[in-house]
């Protein structure tokens, strides 16, 4: 019986995991924070190669959401965020020297108005030969902080440039410093994109929302073994939704799957805690001061098989 449970609870949660990563900058040693040395970039493509992993197109893993079909747990994704120039002067030719796929987003922004770290159109267009091109807002603002209609109207700018420049309409959109919450969201998917991105540490599996993917981020010291086995648990978040008036987090409430009995729970600023979990329903009193305009809340069976709300603080 013991045996049939864990079974049916690993089903349940770890099955069928694909993952995307998110880099950001190449060989970049002025920004360490969001730098990925390019003996480090080898290294995570050597790893990849040597461990099975096959490197695809994310456009195939919308694919698989939308279609609801398995997608293989070998399966990895690459992503770079910003356009930064580093990735066309140092990363790319690494990407052309594997032949791996990769997605990049543009801050339109910067490229628009010929910013010195950022790609220009006609690199862009290049680099297209090699990957796809996709939006990541027009000006790169916390998207939380803005009003309504700032946000469409962001939207709409950076769109309709992309559009006119890259000669097609973009259909994978990216948060501006991954920062999200409901409003943020309905307010992009006007726009039809037929994925949306996070970067949100957790897998891709036959649950994931194709409007709100995880990405694990690969900047700085990285292990990628440790990286790799994220997971997602299957979490249906009741509190928190926003970023508490008072700065104090009073509680975290959740369902999960009755099977499970104990869960680790993460509050930014206030590490790991043991939770009971009765009947599938989390119910954790806390009271907690958050410290972060920033904070993340995690929910997971272990370390690696979380679920994540990122609540922000709007100024």
């Amino acid at each position: 019986m013991r045996i049939l449970l864990l079974l049916a609870l690993a089903y349940y949660y770890v099955s069928a995991n694909a993952h995307i990563f998110v880099y950001h900058r190449f060989g970049d040693d002025k920004h360490a924070s969001t730098n990925t040395t390019l003996q480090q970039l080898r290294e995570h493509f050597e790893y990849f190669k040597n461990n099975q992993y096959k490197v695809v197109k994310i456009e195939k893993i919308i694919d698989k959401l939308n279609n609801n079909e398995t997608i293989p747990d070998n399966w990895v994704a690459l992503t770079i965020d910003d356009s930064f120039k580093s990735f066309y002067t140092n990363g790319l030719p690494l990407f052309k020297e594997y032949n791996y796929p990769f997605s990049l987003y543009v801050y339109v922004e910067a490229t628009q108005n010929g910013y010195g770290d950022f790609m220009n159109w006609e690199e862009l267009k290049e680099t297209a030969k090699y990957g796809s091109i996709e939006l990541h807002s027009y000006g790169h603002k916390h998207m939380t902080h803005l009003s309504d209609d700032a946000i469409f109207n962001d939207t709409k700018k950076s769109y309709e440039l992309f559009e006119k420049y890259m000669g097609y309409k973009p259909s994978i959109y990216v948060y501006p410093f991954g920062e999200y919450d409901k409003r943020v969201k309905t307010i992009i998917e006007k726009f039809n994109f037929k994925a949306i991105l996070n970067q949100n540490n957790g897998s891709v599996n036959a649950h994931s929302d194709v409007l709100d993917i995880n990405r694990i981020a690969l900047v700085g010291e990285v292990n990628i073994r440790q990286k790799i086995r994220y997971n997602t648990l299957e979490v249906q978040w009741i509190e928190p939704q926003v970023f508490p008036n008072d700065n104090l987090l009073k509680s975290v409430k959740a369902r999960v799957n009755p099977i499970i009995k104990k869960v680790k729970l993460f509050v930014s600023g206030h590490g790991w805690r043991e939770i009971n979990v009765n009947n599938g329903i989390i119910d954790a009193k806390l009271n907690l001061e958050l410290k972060n305009n920033r904070t993340r809340v995690i929910i997971g069976t272990d370390y690696y098989t979380i679920s994540n709300k990122l609540i922000i603080k709007n100024k």
